[in-house]
């Protein structure tokens, strides 16, 4: 009977052990490098013309239990709003973004960070006025900034046009 109590209690205890350790080294997720690439864009920012002239503000925020960043752009200029979801695939190792915004224009883009930039590209476009790739690079400038550049480039990867160019300074109030 003791032999019982005592291959019990040993049962009992390593048991006991090996569910305490298991919970103590189980993984937050999305707690690895790659996910926290794109954070030096989280905040609330205005957003500046190459001249200086504020021409909209974008909240940038990250999704709880999502492993995603969130962007709410709200232009100064137009009635321009959108949203996107950025997200990091690590099955394929990439950055995803999914823009959406209030005209129904939708924009599809996957890329990766590197030197302190992220840059997403689309897939081949074809439209009435050619073929042509979308690629959005954000710098983490060395004063906290951010610039935004968004450029049509050719099938050869050529650049054919900047579509746009915001500088990304945090929202002081």
């Amino acid at each position: 009977m003791a032999r019982i109590i005592i291959y019990v209690s040993i049962f009992i205890i390593s048991t006991f052990f090996s569910i305490v350790n298991a919970q103590s080294s189980s993984k937050v997720p999305c707690s690895d490098i790659e996910y926290s690439q794109f954070d030096f864009w989280v905040g609330d920012w205005n957003v500046y013309n190459t001249n200086g002239k504020l021409i909209g503000t974008n909240k940038i925020v990250r999704v709880p239990n999502a492993c995603a960043i969130q962007e709410n752009w709200a232009s100064k200029a137009s009635k321009s709003q959108g949203t996107s979801y950025n997200y990091y695939n690590k099955t394929d190792k990439s950055w995803n973004q999914v823009w959406i915004d209030n005209s129904g224009f939708s924009l599809e883009l996957k890329g990766a960070y590197s030197n302190n930039q992220m840059s997403l590209k689309s897939k081949l476009v074809s439209s009435p006025k050619g073929k042509y790739y979308n690629l959005i690079t954000w710098t983490k400038n060395n004063d906290g900034s951010v610039t935004q550049v968004w450029d049509y480039l050719d099938e050869n990867n050529k650049k054919l046009k900047e579509v746009f160019r915001g500088i990304y300074k945090k929202d002081e109030n």
